[in-house]
């Protein structure tokens, strides 16, 4: 009786061994990517080419259709990359539900979420390629006049 009694502590004592080791491991591999906490930083699209499609009655309706394809600079002007992508006007007057891709050095942020007629906005990062693969976390949307020619895209980005 004593040898099976042993086997069942050691084979225990073993998998609680094995428990905690994964969990410290998976622990770790959680707080690894927060170490230095997101990547922030803001590029400026121009909305040189925003084009309205009007799809359902004459003028704003629910179904339309906004697309582009704008260049975007880094803070001091100079061209860093592009931003390309379509929304569906979800609440007359007030709302676009959107999804864009922002092309810089090195890869490309793809963005979610809703695009507001009088206010900011804030989307959700969806993906990402290249240096940007892993990307998540959230983008501030910002006009930078009451035209909508110019918008501030603040990236929040966790990798």
């Amino acid at each position: 009786m004593r040898k099976p009694r042993l086997a069942a502590v050691l084979a225990a004592t073993a998998c609680a061994v094995l428990v905690a080791g994964v969990s410290v491991a998976q622990a770790g591999d959680r707080t690894a990517g927060h170490r230095g906490g997101p990547a922030v930083f803001t590029v400026i699209e121009h909305a040189d080419t925003d084009t309205v499609v009007d799809l359902g009655p004459r003028g704003d309706s629910i179904g339309d259709t906004l697309a582009f394809g704008n260049p975007v600079y880094d803070t001091a002007g100079h061209q860093v990359g592009g931003s390309q992508g379509s929304c569906v006007r979800t609440k007359v007057g007030t709302a676009w539900e959107c999804s864009w891709t922002t092309t810089l050095n090195g890869g490309s942020i793809v963005v979610q979420g809703p695009f507001h007629d009088a206010a900011d906005s804030t989307l959700a990062i969806t993906g990402g390629t290249g240096k940007w693969r892993t990307a998540r976390g959230q983008m501030h949307l910002h006009a930078r006049d009451a035209e909508g020619s110019a918008y501030d895209f603040t990236f929040a980005v966790e990798r």
